[in-house]
């Protein structure tokens, strides 16, 4: 092999490398804006409790709800959950860092019942958006 086929591999290479890390860090970056709220439509709630804030999202009849702590970083136990009447809720609970959720349920025109949690401290919508 001569050394412009070597040349060319070589920056081939390099392009195919730095296209790589180009997309990793769109991707990445993508990720982070998505994760303050990630619920699509309008917000029509808010939630606020000690440890935390649920922010309530409704768009062509969905609903969704994430949990936001206040103490971003610190693992802690945070939870979400939509209920549409009628149904079961959807729920997400577990240890994170920044958000629980977001969770979606179709409540079309029903009431939805909200609940968030961060910690020992949570709220409660009771039923709304009837």
């Amino acid at each position: 092999m001569d050394s412009g086929a070597i040349r060319r591999r070589f920056a081939l290479a390099a392009a195919v490398l730095a296209a790589s890390g180009a997309l990793a860090f769109t991707a990445a970056g993508t990720a982070q804006a998505g994760s303050a709220g990630g619920c699509a439509g309008r917000e029509v709630k808010t939630l606020p409790f000690k440890t935390g804030i649920t922010h309530v999202y409704k768009r062509n009849g969905y609903v969704c709800a994430v949990t936001v702590t206040r103490n971003p970083g610190t693992v802690q136990t945070m939870s979400v959950s939509v209920q549409a009447r009628g149904s079961r809720p959807v729920v997400d609970k577990g240890r994170y860092r920044h958000h629980a959720g977001p969770v979606t349920v179709l409540a079309g025109h029903r009431c939805v019942w909200i609940k968030g949690a961060v910690g020992r401290h949570s709220t409660e919508s009771g039923w709304i958006l009837c």
